[in-house]
């Protein structure tokens, strides 16, 4: 199989994307060197990634941001081998465990609400995933789908190096036309490991499950009702003003 639902941004210095389904080591070490990867921002929780971990025959490295995992356990899969040249960070967002409900989205505008609230709780998460791209690293940000919280930050990631707000919504839709391939492979993953989830979890009629421009211009709106500019939001965040004026110079 693949990384799915995957395009560059930001002049290739982002790429996003699922998850590694599939992947063994041969061909997760060839998709690397493929699309020249030099960090992995992976944003899924503990569960996630030993569902799918990423796996390659040589070397040894990576980082875990874990601990500002809300809702994480103290115990954390260890770090997947990876290439000396690729750094795999773990920075989790469980959905589940913060703000709102996964269940209540129905509209867009709550599908964009949601976005909002990771934003409110964890601004050092968004501050965390997009640091190796302001210290020059072609970064692949991903997590499950490469939908939601691969959105957030690709949003961000995109308005920061100086992408419009029609990028941002352009980028987002884009996910729409990938979505079935996505769920199909998603719901095959998740039967073949945790066979009592239903499925009807991964029904592409769930909101939660789909990328409607409304729902990313709803988190814009807010977004920029709430903080202004975003290379502030991303210095209030953590990020240093000379990461911060990386990102906006392409340097």
């Amino acid at each position: 199989m693949a990384v799915l639902n995957l395009r560059p941004l930001a002049g290739g210095r982002i790429l996003r994307g699922s998850q590694p389904f599939g992947l063994d080591a041969a061909a997760t070490s060839g998709f690397l060197a493929e699309h020249g990867i030099q960090a992995i921002m992976d944003l899924r929780s503990e569960l996630e990634r030993s569902l799918v971990p990423w796996l390659v025959a040589d070397g040894a490295g990576g980082s875990d941001l874990s601990k500002h995992d809300a809702g994480a356990s103290a115990a954390v899969v260890p770090p997947a081998v990876v290439p000396p040249a690729v750094e795999l960070i773990h920075n989790p967002l469980d959905p589940n465990a913060i703000a709102g409900s996964l269940q209540a989205v129905e509209t867009a505008e709550d599908l964009g609400e949601l976005y909002l609230g990771w934003v409110r709780i964890r601004p050092q998460w968004v501050a965390d995933a997009l640091r190796p791209v302001a210290r020059g690293k072609r970064t692949l940000v991903h997590c499950s789908l490469g939908k939601d919280r691969t959105g957030v930050i690709s949003a961000i990631g995109l308005l920061a190096t100086g992408g419009t707000e029609d990028d941002v919504v352009a980028d987002y839709a884009a996910t729409t036309a990938n979505l079935p391939d996505v769920l199909e492979v998603m719901a095959e993953t998740w039967r073949l490991s945790v066979p009592s989830t239903p499925a009807e979890y991964f029904s592409p009629d769930l909101m939660i499950l789909q990328s409607p421009e409304a729902a990313m211009r709803h988190f814009l709106a807010g977004f920029a009702r709430e903080y202004g500019d975003v290379h502030s939001f991303l210095r209030e965040a953590g990020l240093t003003a000379v990461e911060v004026k990386s990102l906006g110079s392409g340097t």
